[in-house]
C-alpha cells in the first residue's frame, strides 16, 4: 500500500513522475528534479513515495493507473523493477537492476539504469578524472556495482579490480562482465601494497560510518578516491579515510546522484539539463 497519496497528473494537469522507495523520505529527488523543470521550463509534478516492501509489485501498477509517466526506484525495489520490466535497456540489462521506468502509453513498462553513467559522467565531466588506461579498484561487489561496472568498463581501464569480503560474490561479478573487459578478484585481505589509480567505494559501509577493510597500501602518490554514497553535513568515512591516508584527492557520490537524475530526467522528457547548477546548489545547503 503506498504510504501517503500521490498527486497524479489527473489532479494537476502537470505530467507525474516519483522516487519510490522503503525507506523514501529522506531522498533528494524531489528536490534535484523540481530544479531541473524550473532550468528549462517544464511543468511536472514529482513526488516521494514509500511503498510496503511487500507490495511493490501492486503499488507500481496504481501509479501506472493513476497515469503517472515514470518513476525512479531506489532501495530495496531496483531488482524487483528489473523482474516487473516488459522491455529493459542494454545498461539494465547488464546491470540487473532497474532505477528509472517509463510508463508507455500502450500499458507496458521500460525499465532503465542509469546509476552507471551516472558515476562516470560525474568522474569524467565534472571531477576531470580519467579512467582510461588507468588501475581501478572497486570496493564491495553487491547491486550498487553491478550497476556501475558495464559504464565504467566502457571507458577502457587498463586494469579493474573488485575486492570484497566474499571472493565468491567478486567472481560471479567478474564472470558476468566478462564479455565487456577483464576484471580481476581479491579478498581485500590480499590486495598487499599494489597502487591504484583511482578506488571507488561501492559498498554500504558508510551507512554505518565505517569503512571496508582495505589496506593503506592501495594508496599510490597520485591515487583518488570516489565514494558512491554522498553526505551533506559532511564528509563520508571513506572520503575522510582516503585524505588521512595520503589519497591526492577524494569526492563523495552526490555528483553521482544529480547525474543519473539528469540521465531519468532526459530519458522522460528529451531535455538535457545543467548538471552544475543543480549541485552547486545542493551543495550550499
Amino acid at each position: 500500500m503506498v504510504a501517503a497519496k500521490p498527486v497524479s497528473n489527473s489532479e494537476t494537469g502537470d505530467d507525474c513522475y516519483a522516487v519510490v522507495g522503503n525507506p523514501v523520505s529522506h531522498s533528494l529527488s524531489p528536490q534535484i528534479h523540481a530544479q531541473f523543470a524550473t532550468q528549462v521550463n517544464q511543468l511536472i509534478q514529482y513526488q516521494a513515495i514509500e511503498i510496503a516492501e511487500d507490495n511493490f509489485e501492486q503499488g507500481l501498477y496504481d501509479l501506472q493507473q493513476q497515469n503517472f509517466k515514470g518513476l525512479n526506484i531506489t532501495v530495496p525495489f531496483k531488482r524487483k523493477a528489473w523482474e516487473l520490466s516488459d522491455e529493459l535497456s542494454p545498461r539494465a540489462h547488464d546491470a540487473g537492476a532497474v532505477n528509472t521506468l517509463i510508463f508507455q502509453e500502450d500499458g507496458s513498462i521500460v525499465g532503465d539504469n542509469t546509476d552507471g553513467i551516472g558515476l562516470t559522467r560525474d568522474l569524467a565531466r565534472n571531477l576531470r578524472i580519467l579512467m582510461r588506461q588507468r588501475k581501478i579498484l572497486i570496493l564491495g561487489a553487491g547491486g550498487a556495482v553491478r550497476g556501475v561496472l558495464g559504464p565504467i568498463l566502457a571507458q577502457g581501464p587498463r586494469n579493474l579490480t573488485i575486492a570484497n569480503r566474499s571472493l565468491d560474490k567478486a567472481e560471479e561479478l567478474a564472470a558476468d562482465f566478462s564479455g565487456l573487459g577483464k576484471i580481476d578478484v581479491s579478498a581485500y585481505r590480499d590486495l598487499g601494497s599494489e597502487h591504484f589509480d583511482l578506488i571507488i567505494n561501492g559498498t554500504a559501509a558508510g551507512l554505518s560510518d565505517e569503512i571496508p577493510p582495505v589496506p593503506d597500501g592501495v594508496l599510490g602518490a597520485n591515487s583518488v578516491c570516489y565514494d558512491m554514497m554522498y553526505k551533506l553535513d559532511k564528509a563520508t568515512a571513506f572520503v575522510d579515510w582516503a585524505l588521512s591516508r595520503g589519497a591526492v584527492d577524494a569526492h563523495d557520490g552526490l555528483g553521482m546522484l544529480v547525474e543519473q537524475a539528469a540521465e531519468s530526467f532526459y530519458i522522460w522528457r528529451g531535455i538535457r539539463v545543467d548538471t552544475a547548477e543543480v549541485l552547486g546548489s545542493l551543495r550550499q545547503t
